[in-house]
């Protein structure tokens, strides 16, 4: 089981606001704040961002229901995320797929998905 994820940000206020806003619907919220990163914690791991250099990574975040999907693509434009794939069902990975993806402030590829069926 994965204890937490770290990566790295540009603008740590900004990728805080974003991530903050973005990751409410799916039941993070800020759990530890420090001068060089913040911790988003839920049930099923840590998400740190920390001030550094951004690299290629891809975060797909478990929703328990495809409105938390459809919230989280609302919360995450709205946050000043970029569309990378509106919410809807991805039937080339499994009939049930169900995801969003944005891009966030340093264009790390996020994503929601829910695996349940409608």
């Amino acid at each position: 089981m994965i204890d937490h994820l770290s990566i790295g940000v540009s603008d740590l206020a900004k990728s805080k606001a974003f991530y903050e806003e973005a990751l409410k619907p799916l039941g993070y919220q800020v759990k530890i704040e420090m001068a060089h990163g913040v911790c988003f914690g839920a049930d099923g791991g840590d998400l740190w961002i920390v001030k550094n250099e951004p690299s290629k990574v891809h975060l797909a975040f478990g929703a328990k229901e495809r409105a938390s999907v459809d919230q989280f693509y609302q919360a995450a434009i709205k946050a000043g995320g970029a569309d990378n794939g509106a919410p809807g069902l991805r039937p080339h990975y499994h009939e049930n797929y169900y995801g969003a993806f944005v891009f966030d402030p340093d264009g790390y590829n996020i994503e929601a998905v829910c695996h349940k069926e409608a």
